[in-house]
């Protein structure tokens, strides 16, 4: 495997019998996820997705981004959480945070409906004035608002623009395969259409037509994307602790949990990982936060935030531990200067990579943070590259589940999402929701 899980410096911290003592709940976990016999089993589609995937449908994506890329100078992407954090994760990964910047003979990629904002959406339309645009809306009702008010927006700036039937060819719509509104409207206006699988999550899907359509119009190697992930689901099956880092990784959060360690930081050096960072913040927060229990999990770009949030790690509240990515090849390369001044007292430094600044950094950060009594783990990742970055979604994937099951919790569902939605429609006026309406009203008329 391109992930290797480094455990040296958390000794102070997890003795070796307790590994031991946490075996049992692992292979329990493992066994309900194998067997589909936990709760949530009607999600695992994730599980063999990576190697049993729809072999038609994948070949259709690779078609339509292509046309796509031919086709448009613009490709919007609307969606919420899962439908849109994955996609924009891997693009931002493997190309680059400022890819709309530095991008070439290829579309610009942007991202909307996944906030609710008159300024946010302003700006995206006004990015597509003088443009030629194409639209994927990922939804699997077609129903959830962000996203919807989104798709009314931007389906109407297409049709004023090339007409229905031009309009047709340059909307693409990813949703349930056979049920809810948006299917039956894409498939009455005659829209491209792929699909959100019916046991795959929202947060789970990016390895789905959820996420391919966008990351492979961005020119990224879907193939080899899905290869990565099909060999961590090879080989992350051993229910010993020395064999599956993957699992190792899973029961450590929970050991640290019950120690008091209520919040894990996922640490990333580089900034092009800031929004797999926010991925995984879903993946993890939405899966186990519920019932009173979980981790909360967080996120660091060093050493950026080491001068905003490395006094709180170092010295604040001794709730949190560091899970530490760790990329052996960045794939770039820059050598410092030398000045003849040496107005700065740097010239110590001249000559040398930077990217060996930053592992030396890294290193003084992570002795620095366990002498305060934070517990550290390092990811080390071979590589920046698609395949390795499929090993890694599909190791956090696998972790987060059985993580979720050692902790009693269903990790698939989402209930208190629904919260505010409710609420929402209710203060709107949505019809049926009259009664909670007026009961509302009241409390935050504080009568």
């Amino acid at each position: 495997m391109s992930i290797k899980l480094n455990t040296h410096y958390l000794e102070p911290f997890i003795r070796s019998h307790e590994y031991e003592r946490i075996s049992p709940e692992i292979r329990m976990a493992d066994e309900m996820l194998r067997k589909k016999t936990g709760p949530g089993s009607d999600f695992l589609g994730w599980v063999d997705l990576p190697e049993n995937y729809d072999k038609e449908e994948f070949a259709r994506i690779l078609k339509s981004a292509e046309k796509i890329r031919k086709t448009c100078d613009v490709f919007v992407v609307i969606g919420i959480g899962g439908s849109y954090l994955g996609a924009r994760a891997v693009i931002e990964y493997l190309k680059s945070p400022n890819y709309n910047l530095l991008v070439k003979n290829a579309p610009q990629i942007y991202f909307t409906g996944n906030c609710i904002s008159a300024d946010a959406l302003n700006d995206v339309i006004a990015l597509c004035e003088g443009k030629d645009v194409c639209v994927n809306v990922i939804s699997k009702s077609g129903t959830t608002t962000e996203p919807a008010v989104a798709f009314r927006v931007f389906r109407e700036l297409l049709e004023k623009k090339y007409g229905k039937d031009g309009a047709k060819d340059r909307i693409f719509v990813t949703t349930d395969r056979a049920r809810g509104t948006l299917k039956q409207f894409s498939t009455e206006a005659g829209y491209e259409t792929f699909v959100v699988p019916d046991n795959v999550g929202g947060r789970f899907s990016v390895l789905s037509a959820v996420g391919l359509l966008p990351i492979a119009v961005a020119g990224i190697d879907i193939r080899k994307l899905m290869e990565g992930a099909a060999s961590a689901s090879r080989a992350y099956t051993s229910r010993n602790l020395e064999e599956n880092d993957c699992y190792r990784y899973a029961a450590i959060r929970n050991l640290l949990y019950r120690k008091g360690k209520t919040v894990e930081i996922l640490a990333n050096y580089e900034p092009f990982g800031a929004m797999f960072n926010e991925w995984w913040k879903q993946l993890y927060g939405e899966s186990e936060g519920k019932d009173g229990k979980g981790l909360y999990p967080a996120s660091v770009i060093f050493s950026t935030d080491l001068h905003s949030l490395g006094q709180f790690i170092q010295d604040g509240n001794r709730i949190v531990f560091e899970t530490v990515i760790d990329i052996a090849d960045t794939k770039q390369r820059f050598a410092i200067p030398n000045d003849p001044a040496n107005i700065d007292g740097l010239n110590f430094l001249s000559g040398k990579q930077l990217d060996d600044v930053k592992k030396t950094a890294m290193l003084g950060t992570i002795l620095a943070h366990t002498d305060g009594g934070v517990p550290n783990m390092v990811l080390e990742v071979s590589e920046r590259s698609e395949y390795v970055l499929g090993e890694l979604i599909y190791f956090f994937e696998l972790a987060c589940a059985i993580s979720g099951y050692i902790l009693s919790v269903n990790p698939f569902d989402q209930p208190g999402v629904e919260s505010y939605k409710k609420n929402m429609f209710a203060l709107l006026g949505k019809p049926g929701y009259e009664s909670m309406r007026e009961e509302l009203t009241k409390r935050l008329n504080f009568s």
